[in-house]
């Protein structure tokens, strides 16, 4: 709520007791009746099948529906950032998130983004969050950034868990790591290593089978990038220069984030 207020993004889709229990069958035929229209309908089949005669299980399965999706409209958004937020619970671990600006997927900035979130923290054993956090300091088992693309806003959210008697230390850590890498950038050979990385390990996370291979063909569609984007993929990633993705940090985690923070109250150090 803090960062989209009354947009449908600060909603839990898990729903609330409230929300749950006032459900009725009315309500589910009326959203069956909304979303299952033709015209939302991605498709992907992966198996021992040809063409011919998947039009015509796709038409006994699907034909019946409507043209149209009835669905209510949802308004774009920018996350709110620049805010402190502590939630307090007494825990033995606090939980810490930090939002920053993001990029729109079909953005020319995209893959830019998307190498230095890497290098940031995006998931492997060499980000410099990993390194900082865990390897030096053995302040969390997991710490990692993600570039978040959803239909209606962007961001570049930094997560982790640690002792919450660390909890502001790790705080401080997790900010002077983005703050070094906005002022000067990676180095080549962080660039180097990552590019290669993903453009390695993209088989492997998204075609090692084939519900990953389906999966992966409706993400593609989902986000319109085209039947021959695994082909282009690869071109778009060696094509990423040095100074693009030193601009790239530079503009992003230059903003001021908004910080969640839930456990117990902070020591007071590393609230930046």
């Amino acid at each position: 709520r803090a960062v989209y207020g009354d947009h449908p993004y600060s909603r839990s889709d898990q729903g609330t007791r409230q929300s749950i229990a006032a459900i009725t069958q009315a309500d589910l035929e009326a959203l069956h009746k909304a979303v299952f229209g033709l015209g939302g309908l991605h498709v992907a089949v992966v198996g021992a099948i040809d063409a011919e005669t998947l039009k015509k299980k796709l038409d006994m399965v699907f034909g019946d529906l409507p043209q149209n999706q009835t669905l209510a409209p949802v308004a774009d958004i920018e996350p709110r950032l620049a805010q402190h937020i502590e939630v307090n619970y007494d825990l033995p671990q606090t939980s810490l998130q930090l939002a920053w600006p993001g990029v729109k997927r079909k953005s020319a900035d995209f893959f830019p983004a998307a190498l230095m979130n890497e290098i940031l923290g995006g998931g492997t054993f060499t980000s410099r969050l990993f390194q900082e956090v865990r390897e030096k300091r053995g302040l969390a088992y997991s710490v990692n950034s993600s570039l978040v693309n959803q239909d209606h806003a962007d961001a570049l959210i930094v997560t982790t868990g640690t002792r919450s008697d660390r909890a502001a230390e790790t705080l401080g850590i997790v900010r002077d790591v983005v703050k070094r890498l906005a002022q000067d950038g990676p180095t080549e050979a962080e660039l180097a290593a990552t590019k290669k990385y993903l453009i390695g390990a993209y088989a492997i996370s998204n075609l090692d089978s084939s519900s990953a291979i389906a999966a992966t063909l409706v993400e593609l569609q989902l986000d319109d990038l085209g039947i021959d984007y695994m082909q282009r993929r690869t071109g778009y990633i060696n094509a990423v220069t040095l100074d693009q993705v030193k601009a790239e940090a530079k503009k992003l985690l230059t903003a001021e984030p908004t910080i969640m923070v839930v456990g117990p109250p902070l020591a007071g150090a590393g609230k930046g």
